[in-house]
């Protein structure tokens, strides 16, 4: 390999696994191309090191259409792979100086490593994002409970008719928030009995996510193949319950398993 250039890593693999050929990797020249020891291979691609080294690396990842290439670039990899076979993913800028570093690596993790592509064979990881009209919940939460939305009685002066309005508005925050945390709930206990593993993830940031509406569940299921339809039945249940509330089930996957690998 030349001096120049180092290895970015995307997934371990059982060796001798399938893996997509003719797939591009993140430097947009490189094919992806696979290192195999003790039983186990890593998926890499060769990048300039004036471009992944760390100086010139940390200076990519303030660039924000740059990391948007590279991140897309990454996961296609880690997609097209996951098509053929189970994968360990590896996060991005996991990178090797050299092909006897990434072996090293592998025979010193192939137990961790063993044992997670052992839990993760024959399941998915697939994520459902719960979202809400807030507006719409409000109105539904007062439409449960009329008294939420009191009206001030005639003849109160300006500042008690102020104040009364403030504590109805409190009121009916407070009961949207039950209702929130209630729904979400259950949406997390019904998907979860469906699942082997399942994992609660902080909400997106509505910015960087492009979602619309707040996210009030960004929940990951790890699923048996055999059962993906079902989960898949049981949110379209759930969007048929809730949509009435001003929410939105957002299903997603097969996903590469990043929240499931375990200590590997």
């Amino acid at each position: 390999m030349p001096a120049d250039e180092a290895l970015w890593a995307y997934c371990v693999v059982a060796a001798g696994r399938p893996h997509p050929e003719g797939v591009v990797g993140v430097d947009g020249r490189h094919p992806v191309e696979h290192l195999e020891a003790g039983g186990l291979a890593v998926l890499t691609s060769r990048v300039p090191l004036s471009e992944f080294a760390e100086e010139p690396l940390r200076r990519n990842l303030n660039d924000f259409q740059w990391l948007e290439r590279v991140a897309r670039r990454h996961e296609a990899v880690l997609e097209a792979t996951l098509a053929h076979t189970t994968i360990v993913p590896l996060r991005m800028c996991t990178i090797f100086a050299d092909e006897p570093g990434v072996r090293d690596m592998l025979e010193a993790q192939r137990d961790a490593l063993s044992s997670a592509l052992e839990a993760l064979r024959g399941r998915e990881e697939w994520a459902v994002k719960v979202l809400v009209d807030r507006a719409r919940l409000e109105t539904a939460a007062r439409d449960m409970d009329p008294a939420l939305a009191p009206e001030v009685p005639a003849g109160q002066g300006t500042g008690t008719a102020y104040f009364g309005r403030r504590r109805a508005e409190q009121r009916l925050r407070d009961a949207a928030d039950r209702l929130t945390a209630e729904l979400a709930e259950d949406v997390h206990t019904r998907l979860r009995a469906r699942a082997t593993g399942a994992v609660v993830n902080r909400p997106q940031n509505p910015t960087i996510s492009g979602y619309e509406g707040e996210m009030v569940l960004n929940g990951a299921y790890l699923v048996e193949q055999a059962r993906t339809q079902e989960l898949s039945t049981v949110v379209a249940e759930l969007q048929e319950h809730y949509g009435t509330l001003g929410a939105r089930l957002e299903l997603s996957g097969p996903l590469p398993p990043f929240n499931f690998t375990g200590p590997a």
